[in-house]
């Protein structure tokens, strides 16, 4: 089922969420549905706070950045069959490299800006399976997993650009906000 994507100013998403129990009702049904919201709103990840759940667990499939032809062979072949689900997840930083990369967030839509992120992370992670998993990414699959972890952490990609940048982009967050706003997809809008 797709679901509506909740939209920039809800509380929610500034909310640190919760871990998920092993016995989590109806998991495999909240999965399918993040996968079908995501596809249905052509995104690349998908955290629970942007379907307006406060718990640790969010989707990525990097593989539409596969046919970016600036990027390197190598880093397309790794990213077009990158598709995980993250539930309780640790991230862990292993680098002092960073990157920058113009990033967007179906919560906000229309809004896109730099961003400085680690080139490098490890990762800890149950799957779908409540199986651990550790995982070493760089490049782009670490940028994805970063802007989805840091949802279920109650941060947006907007909390990390500069005083001046956020002044730019202020009266469209306005307008996100109370719902003046067009979208492709399916969005809820919050009513305070």
């Amino acid at each position: 089922m797709i679901l509506p994507i909740i939209a920039y100013g809800n509380p929610v998403l500034k909310k640190k969420c919760q871990e998920i129990p092993k016995d989590y009702k109806r998991l495999d049904e909240l999965i399918s549905n993040m996968w079908e919201t995501m596809y249905a709103s052509s995104g690349v990840g998908l955290a629970a706070p942007q379907i307006g759940l406060s718990i640790r667990i969010f989707i990525v499939d990097t593989s539409p950045f596969s046919d970016d032809t600036k990027l390197g062979i190598n880093e397309r072949n790794k990213l077009s069959d990158f598709k995980k689900v993250f539930i309780n997840p640790e991230l862990i930083p292993v680098s002092n490299e960073f990157n920058t990369f113009n990033e967007g967030c179906l919560s906000i839509p229309d809004v896109r800006e730099d961003v400085v992120r680690e080139n490098e992370i490890f990762i800890k992670y149950y799957d779908e399976n409540f199986i651990k998993n550790e995982l070493k990414l760089d490049g782009l699959r670490a940028r994805v997993v970063q802007h989805e972890f840091d949802h279920i952490q109650g941060v947006l990609f907007t909390d990390k650009l500069s005083a001046f940048k956020k002044k730019l982009i202020k009266g469209k967050l306005n307008n996100i906000s109370k719902g003046k706003v067009k979208s492709d997809y399916l969005m809820s809008f919050y009513k305070k």
